[in-house]
Parts: structure tokens; C-alpha cells; sequence
């Protein structure tokens, strides 16, 4: 990763403090210290049964006797609240913590709630048609805090915010380089063909969606590339 986002200079304009971003963090925070609880073998049952698993959803194939106590369209929602482990988990939520509160504040906490969803339920469809072959379960919030992302760059491209650079380098430098080393990273290894288990096209689609939801969900009057002025 390119850029590590720390802190940002974009202070609360209407609400007085991000409830439904923290309510979602401490929702993911403690579905995983379930998820802890149960073990190695119980956490691969978990994600058998509640992750996006592209033949499952898609009905190329089932998924083996005793999971699946999900509809596989139920999954596009629940995958998004498990984690693989905790360092899966705190980057998820500290790209929650630096970009949701500003979009929190742009829309209002219900229609922050159903764009996190909606951009979660997009950035896993678009990594099930990408791997429509793949029996492998997709985990994890980065599809929809990608679409987070994603409103960040159409609301306060210009804003500056402190980040670590190749993890080391602490900067403060304006969003829109760090959410485009976000997007080039992203683009690099989709087509670079280098194996991982990154779910690289969920962040894909989940920034594209958050790119295109703004629009509507943001409160009427908000401009899009405003923010506040480099300073």
C-alpha cells in the first residue's frame, strides 16, 4: 500500500459526531471477536456459510452439506461484517474510521447506513462476476468502505489528510493522491496477474458504486469536488 490514511483536516459540517460509522466499527468489531471465539475450523465454517461464494450465488454449484443456512443472496449482506483476521479487520475499519465521518455527515446517518450496504452489496457482485468459477467465500468490509472511499474523492478530493507513505513515511498530502495510489494499486494487480487472496475487484467495484451513489444519497445543496481548499 502506497498511502496508510491516518487522519484527515475535514471537520463535521452538520452532525455532531458520526454515530452510524461507529456503530458499524463496533458491529464489525464484535462479529469478529465472535468469529475469534470459535477457532480456525470455526471460522472457515462461518465463511463457508456466510461469505459471497461466486458458484453458490450465481447457482453454478452447492456448496458442501452443512453450510449454506444463508440464502446465497442473504450473503451479499453478511460477508461484508466478517473478517479473515485482526489485522484484516483494523485496516478495514481505520479506512471507516478517516473517510466515514465525513460522508456520514454529507448524507445523514439512515442514508449513510443503506449507501455502506449497497456499496458492500455492489463490490461483491462485481467480485463474483469477476471469479463466476470461484468456490472460494469472500469476506470483509473493503468492498463497502472502498465505496466510502469512493464519495470521498466526488466530495473532498482536495482536502489534506496525514498518512503513512510504504508504511513508514508519515505525510500530510491531499486526498485525492492518496485515494488515487488506492485506485492505481487496485488496477496494478488486477491486471499485473499476480496471485493473492485480495479481493481486488471488490475494492473495484465498491469504490465505482460509492463514485456513482454520491450523487444521490448526499444531501441536496452539497457540491461535488469542493471540500476545503488546499492550505
Amino acid at each position: 500500500m502506497v498511502f496508510l490514511p491516518l487522519k484527515d483536516d475535514n471537520p463535521l459540517r452538520i452532525i455532531p459526531f458520526q454515530y452510524m460509522t461507529v456503530t458499524l466499527i463496533v458491529i464489525n468489531v464484535i462479529v469478529f471477536m465472535w468469529q475469534d471465539s470459535v477457532g480456525q475450523k470455526g471460522l472457515v465454517d462461518v465463511a463457508m456459510s456466510a461469505g459471497v461464494i461466486p458458484t453458490s450465488l450465481f447457482g453454478v454449484s452447492k456448496i458442501p452439506p452443512g453450510f449454506g443456512f444463508l440464502p446465497p443472496e442473504a450473503t451479499l449482506v453478511t460477508y461484508m461484517f466478517l473478517h479473515g483476521d485482526w489485522w484484516h479487520l483494523i485496516g478495514n475499519m481505520l479506512f471507516l474510521w478517516v473517510f466515514g465521518d465525513n460522508i456520514e455527515d454529507a448524507m445523514g446517518s439512515l442514508r449513510f447506513l443503506f449507501f455502506y450496504l449497497f456499496c458492500g452489496i455492489a463490490a461483491g457482485l462485481a467480485h463474483a462476476y469477476a471469479n463466476i468459477g470461484s468456490d472460494a467465500p469472500l469476506i470483509g468490509a473493503s468492498g463497502a468502505t472502498s465505496g466510502i472511499v469512493g464519495a470521498y474523492l466526488m466530495l473532498y478530493p482536495r482536502v489534506r489528510m496525514w498518512a503513512l507513505a510504504f508504511m513508514r513515511i508519515p505525510l500530510k498530502v491531499p486526498a485525492y493522491l492518496v485515494i488515487g495510489a488506492f485506485i492505481a494499486t487496485q488496477v496494478f494487480f488486477i491486471f499485473s496477474g499476480i496471485e493473492d487472496n485480495t479481493a481486488w475487484w471488490a475494492h473495484l467495484g465498491g469504490l465505482a458504486a460509492g463514485v456513482v451513489f454520491i450523487i444521490g444519497f448526499r444531501r441536496p445543496g452539497t457540491p461535488l469536488f469542493a471540500g476545503a481548499p488546499d492550505r
